[in-house]
């Protein structure tokens, strides 16, 4: 397993990943410094970053020390000259549902978190263009969230017969 870096903020829960090398628990005040020493540390790609919405799974297993919350932003660091992943797990509450932006160490996280905005809801502050990315802007909520209403919506097919 492998560790922190040396420049990781204080404090942060890890421990074997399942499919990483490691995993770590920031609070969300430690997120944006221990990516970026991460980044300092030789990860060169940020594979990955999603959003999950734990509503029926609250009492999910979670290292000691980490309050599960409703939201859970994923984050998978690579680094190709070490052959060796990190996956970052972030619990985001839904009364106060932000998390700071990864723009500014990997600027491929730009669209990946204005997904996780759009379906789930989750604000990335300092973000340079925090937008609906898959849904239309007028569209009310966040289609994702395991509480929202399930809808139909009839598909027509091009050249498909019509009602008879």
């Amino acid at each position: 397993m492998i560790a922190l870096p040396a420049n990781a903020p204080a404090g942060v829960i890890t421990s074997e990943g399942l499919n990483a090398d490691l995993a770590c628990f920031p609070t969300r005040e430690q997120y944006r410094d221990l990516v970026a020493a991460f980044r300092a540390d030789g990860f060169e790609m940020c594979v990955d970053l999603c959003a999950v919405d734990y509503l029926s799974h609250a009492d999910r297993p979670l290292p000691a020390g980490v309050a599960g919350e409703r939201f859970e932003i994923v984050v998978n660091l690579l680094s190709l000259s070490r052959r060796v992943r990190v996956r970052i797990r972030v619990q985001v509450p839904e009364s106060d549902c932000f998390l700071e932006t990864l723009f500014h160490e990997y600027p491929g996280t730009e669209a990946m978190e204005r997904e996780a905005f759009d379906l789930f809801g989750v604000q990335f502050t300092n973000h340079p263009d925090l937008t609906r990315i898959l849904m239309p802007e007028d569209w009310e909520g966040h289609p994702l969230r395991k509480d929202y209403g399930i809808g139909r919506v009839p598909v027509q097919f091009k050249e498909a017969p019509g009602p008879r």
